[in-house]
């Protein structure tokens, strides 16, 4: 399940920057954690924010604390 994020938050994060490092493609990394290559595209796109339980196997993935890889940004 993903929330959409709220006008007055944005979650930012560094999958792309991430899978770069270690080679992986969207479909590779989706295979790891158990969603589709959409799910991936779509978090990284910033249209939905993961799920606490999906954002900590991510990092897991890149060998991560969730902060280095997901950043919560409050707008004015």
């Amino acid at each position: 399940m993903y929330i959409a994020l709220h006008k007055d938050k944005q979650m930012k994060n560094k999958i792309r920057i991430e899978r770069a490092i270690c080679a992986i493609t969207q479909a590779e990394l989706a295979a790891k954690v158990q969603v589709t290559r959409q799910t991936i595209n779509a978090i990284e796109s910033n249209k939905y924010i993961p799920s606490a339980v999906l954002a900590l196997k991510i990092a897991r993935v890149f060998q991560k604390p969730v902060e280095e890889v997901f950043e919560l940004e409050e707008t004015d």
